[in-house]
């Protein structure tokens, strides 16, 4: 897309960026996104993308590697720039920084209720994997009582 910038995440994106994702429906009470952007900037931060059209981020994707699986969370495109190629662009991008890194292979996790999501991904050639995604909270916050147990 002409005059779009795809670049690492800086500090100074953080508001930006977690209004984006708010904006998208990504935030669950359970999660903190700060925290998520803190725990992310500790470990390949390099792999925190975020795209700019102007001076507006328009579209985030956090990838990741640990040695066996590359994984993608917090795939957001601005709602007025949905459809256009962005969010391709965006998994084109961290896609070739994991295969740059030595990653065989992309997970990622999608609601089973969010269809629309499910098709982009398969439209890239993503298919469903025949497998049970498990999860157990290691972290606690006591001091919240509408804290979730899964995502």
């Amino acid at each position: 897309m002409a005059g779009m910038e795809i670049r690492a995440f800086e500090l100074t994106d953080e508001s930006a960026v977690i209004a984006l994702w708010m904006r998208c429906g990504l935030t669950q009470p359970w999660n903190d996104p700060k925290k998520d952007i803190e725990r992310k900037l500790c470990v390949q931060p390099h792999l925190f993308l975020v795209s700019i059209i102007g001076q507006e981020i328009v579209a985030t994707v956090m990838a990741g590697y640990e040695g066996h699986r590359g994984w993608i969370n917090y795939l957001a495109v601005a709602p007025q720039y949905q459809r256009q190629g962005i969010g391709k662009l965006m998994m084109l991008e961290a896609e070739q920084l994991l295969v740059e890194v030595g990653c065989p292979k992309i997970n990622l996790q999608v609601r089973t209720t969010n269809s629309e999501v499910i098709k982009f991904y398969q439209h890239l050639g993503y298919v469903v994997d025949d497998v049970i995604s498990l999860g157990k909270r290691l972290e606690s916050d006591e001091s919240r009582s509408d804290v979730m147990l899964s995502d």
